[in-house]
């Protein structure tokens, strides 16, 4: 089957978050499942600059306010895997993230470039831009690429079939809705039936209303984001799909998260030889300056610092996690306002805290095997990928039940026999602390915490499931599955 891909971050060349790490893996899986797939991605620097054998498909100048703009094909670095790049000067080689400028404000053309995007996503579906390949499914991740199922659906008569994916509904791409007609679409998509959103025009509405199929990260978050508290004013939209709403839980790549081979560790181990773990932890505790202890419970958080993450809980059930004698390293980025809270934490106590701002993605691998526990304690969360990376490396989670953290980790008290983390039910810091205090006790039990540890690096997060999930998605709507037109 020849698949589509849309998105506009992949690791390791783009990554503001899981999205990244997402396409970085999902491809190649379903390629391994038989897939005919080619990636669509926006020409941002790390792109260009990376990609290899590119050659034009098609000019589509002027576009979007672009004076210079055409498809290229592509391979990947590492995979060879094929990608268009749409190549726009204007629009995409600046410094800063795919989203926003260096001082965190949003691209004011943040519209034309992803409408750039979906509209040359669809304009391949339909085949005219590519006379040598087309897809027969679309399938468009996140707000970013949202916009191509609303051109496909424009094109309806193609009969090719879409995909919308949620990675998160927080993040939901809206404008003033006078610049629709920058689009150039047909009036009729201005309504609230379409993409106007509270007198504004939302991007995530597009995908919503027009892709034939919806999936999110994780089964519980699929659920979640039907209901007023997680569906962040959609829930509504959400609801009126019905079972065209689905969840399919992400994988992450246990070739790059092994510690048995991970380079960025002090050194290597797994779960019948668990010793180099111990070097990782007094590791860990040289790189953050914290006094090196190996009885002492070492709590590890790798995160944007922000309200979704539970940063603010956490810092609130601080006083708990110093009563019990722990110590705890941090590091992200994010909000100013918790940077600069954290860094006062750390300055406070500097036997006990430690704080390293910025994205570093070996940063991440050490505290990760380093810890004994990975805190997770999001407000909403939906899949995360953390609390799978630690279980991986025999760090045990401390969780909050919700989206793909409630669908990855029991609670061992609740389940002693499946158990292989803590989990907590509230969105507070009592909460939070009640269940590092209950991980803590069970550090302090070395025969239980190793059980603990095994039993999680036993557990299989690997995209092999996902991907023939996913696949059977697409032949379920090749074979006729499509919504119908006016459904």
């Amino acid at each position: 089957m020849r698949v589509l891909q849309v998105a506009a971050e992949v690791f390791p060349l783009v990554k503001t978050g899981g999205l990244a790490d997402v396409l970085g893996t999902l491809p190649q899986a379903l390629r391994g499942c038989g897939a005919d797939l080619r990636l669509l991605m926006p020409g941002l620097p790390p792109i260009l600059d990376a990609v290899s054998h590119a050659r034009t498909v098609a000019d589509i100048a002027p576009a979007f306010g672009a004076a210079r703009a055409r498809v290229l094909l592509a391979r990947m670095p590492f995979s060879e895997l094929p990608v268009y790049v749409v190549d726009a000067p204007l629009l995409y080689r600046r410094a800063g993230s795919p989203y926003q400028d260096s001082q965190g404000h949003e691209w004011p053309d943040n519209l034309q470039r992803f409408g750039l995007l979906g509209w040359t996503a669809a304009q391949l579906a339909i085949g005219a831009l590519d006379d040598d390949w087309s897809p027969q499914l679309l399938h468009a991740h996140d707000w970013h690429a949202a916009m191509a199922c609303a051109y496909l659906d424009a094109h309806a008569a193609s009969g090719v079939a879409s995909v919308f994916t949620i990675h998160n509904l927080a993040y939901q791409g809206l404008f003033a809705l006078d610049d629709c007609a920058l689009l150039g679409l047909s009036t009729r998509y201005l309504s609230p039936s379409a993409l106007e959103f509270h007198g504004r025009l939302s991007f995530m509405k597009a995908g919503l209303k027009f892709a034939d199929r919806i999936t999110t990260v994780s089964p519980t978050y699929a659920r979640e984001i039907a209901t007023p508290e997680f569906g962040a004013g959609l829930e509504g939209v959400i609801r009126s799909r019905g079972a065209d709403v689905s969840g399919i839980l992400n994988g992450i790549d246990t070739a790059v998260w092994n510690p048995a081979t991970d380079t960025a560790l002090a050194q290597p181990y797994d779960a019948q030889q668990l010793r180099g773990k111990a070097a990782c932890k007094a590791a860990l505790q040289r790189r953050f300056e914290l006094p090196a202890s190996a009885d002492t419970p070492l709590l590890g958080v790798v995160s944007r610092l922000t309200p979704q993450k539970g940063l603010d809980l956490l810092l609130a059930a601080l006083p708990d996690v110093l009563r019990s004698g722990s110590q705890l390293v941090v590091q992200g980025t994010g909000d100013p306002a918790l940077e600069a809270a954290w860094l006062a934490a750390s300055r406070s106590h500097p036997g006990s805290v430690g704080v390293r701002l910025g994205y570093d993605e070996a940063g991440a691998h050490a505290v990760v095997a380093g810890a004994d526990m990975v805190l997770v304690p999001s407000r909403f969360e939906p899949c995360g990928l953390t609390q799978m990376y630690g279980m991986r490396y025999g760090t045990v989670p401390v969780v909050r039940r919700a989206g793909g953290l409630a669908d990855t980790v029991r609670d061992a008290d609740e389940d002693a026999d499946a158990g292989c983390g803590f989990v907590f039910a509230q969105p507070s810091a009592a909460s939070l602390g009640d269940a590092i205090g209950r991980a803590v006790s069970a550090y302090r039990q070395p025969q239980r915490w190793t059980a603990l540890m095994r039993r999680g690096m036993a557990q299989d997060f690997g995209w092999g499931g996902p991907a023939r999930q996913y696949m059977a998605l697409y032949r379920s709507l090749a074979a006729g599955g499509r919504r119908r037109i006016g459904d």
